[in-house]
């Protein structure tokens, strides 16, 4: 596995191994599939797109419907522009979606070709009442995350429009989280009363029921008439700095729809803060179940804090969930030791160094556009007690012996993960008990014979 992974650290400035994030054209499909009726569309060579379409298969145990301009030698050379023109017309005559969303590959962007352009060109073979939107996602620049947030930006810029005529709803953009996150932050806005448009929405698309009949496009999605609608919303609230903000500023800008960005509700406090401003967009009090919630994830932070105070912690991912995650396990009574995202940007450690400072914590380390490799020469020179990301993160933890909990995309080698939350209080009550599972598994797995306890 990873036993000769070096402990002296060299300053890699041109060179990731193993990096923290994948392309953006990933995190601009997975926002697509989040549109009812939508087929996503890679502009660029079959393969970027049977990766893309793999990648998300396998986190999501779920078939991934897209299409794709399937350059070849001629097309890299001379440009993309006839293979789109002919894929829009073959889509919506062989596939019939409400809407194709166009993402950009390497390729796509190296040779320059203008999407704007080539779309405006093919509006003549698009049906009445069916639409293109397009977004550029060259890989070599962000990441997943980055895509997804360009791609939901896109479906503003395209699509949004104020009437004049307020709609009383919330615009709620969840950020890249999984179906589960997605129904548990519907839930909460139910249980509120709060009329809201959550786009997008993989809740019914990704974690569909199998019902024996294939569904080219299933149930679920913010519709496309939503989206329109969400330019007449009276406020839109972004769940997460780098996945959700930028689409918000654009509904502020074309629409003049107001927002606010909050942290992604991972956790007790990010929690907190979520209820409080959606208490204070309905002037009632949150309902008792509400409530409820938060007083059993506070009983369960006190029964568990034995086993969690002064543990040692390693995180990487995303950068909202790795935030959210933070603040989280520092409300526990756990040290953050190590904290990275393989997005790039200074946002990121100016987020993490302000819960550190709140919180008193020093010693940490903290790095934006890093890698797996460099952190785990870091762990191996200090060791800590937990560590927490993606599927990548195991071997890792295999090789320090390391309890690990996955949370985050991609999660590759585990099931079911995609229905349940890791948001709200519910969330952080599933947190909880991963983490602590995996603290005592350790325990159990490594005492002496005579402290091996039924009862811990």
């Amino acid at each position: 596995m990873l036993d000769l992974t070096p402990r002296e650290t060299l300053e890699r400035s041109a060179l990731r191994i193993n990096p923290a994030k994948t392309c953006q054209p990933i995190g601009a499909m997975y926002a697509a599939l989040g549109v009812h009726g939508c087929l996503p569309h890679s502009h660029g060579s079959q393969g970027c797109c049977s990766y893309h379409r793999m990648q998300l298969t396998r986190h999501y145990k779920e078939p991934v419907m897209a299409s794709t301009s399937s350059f070849t030698e001629g097309a890299s050379v001379f440009g993309g522009g006839a293979n789109m023109k002919t894929a829009v017309k073959n889509i919506f005559e062989l596939y019939e979606p409400e809407i194709i969303a166009v993402h950009t590959t390497c390729l796509s962007e190296t040779i320059g070709d203008d999407l704007k352009t080539i779309i405006s060109q093919v509006q003549p073979d698009v049906p009445a009442g069916k639409y293109v939107v397009h977004t550029n996602t060259p890989s070599y620049v962000g990441s997943h995350v980055t895509g997804f947030s360009n791609m939901i930006k896109s479906f503003v810029s395209y699509l949004s429009e104020n009437s004049g005529h307020k709609n009383g709803k919330v615009n709620v953009l969840p950020g890249f989280v999984d179906p589960g996150d997605m129904r548990e932050l519907k839930r909460i806005l139910s249980v509120m009363e709060i009329k809201n448009t959550l786009f997008p929405d993989t809740s019914g698309v990704l974690d569909s029921p199998m019902t024996g009949a294939f569904e080219m496009y299933p149930s679920g999605g913010t519709t496309v008439n939503e989206i329109i609608d969400a330019g007449n919303a009276k406020l839109t609230l972004a769940l997460g700095t780098f996945s959700a903000e930028a689409a918000a500023i654009e509904l502020e800008k074309k629409c003049k729809v107001p927002m606010k960005t909050l942290s992604t509700p991972i956790g007790i406090e990010a929690t907190d803060r979520l209820i409080t401003e959606l208490a204070s967009i309905t002037y009632k009090a949150v309902p008792y179940s509400i409530e409820e919630e938060r007083g059993q994830l506070v009983d369960l932070m006190l029964d568990s804090q034995s086993y969690f105070n002064g543990k040692k912690v390693a995180i990487y991912g995303d950068p909202d969930i790795v935030t959210g995650l933070t603040e989280f396990v520092i409300s526990l009574g756990m040290i953050p030791k190590f904290v990275i995202t393989g997005t790039p940007g200074d946002t990121f450690k100016r987020q993490i160094d302000a819960i550190l400072i709140k919180n008193g914590i020093e010693g940490t380390k903290v790095k934006a556009a890093a890698d797996l490799f460099e952190l785990h020469q870091w762990i191996k020179n200090e060791p800590v007690d937990l560590l927490i990301g993606n599927t990548h993160g195991k071997y890792i933890a295999r090789a320090e012996d390391i309890p690990f909990v996955r949370v985050g995309f991609p999660i590759l080698d585990r099931f079911a993960h995609q229905y349940f939350p890791i948001v709200g209080y519910r969330g952080a009550i599933r947190l909880i008990e991963m983490m602590s599972n995996v603290i005592l598994d350790k325990i159990d797995r490594t005492c002496l014979e005579e402290d091996f306890e039924l009862v811990m």
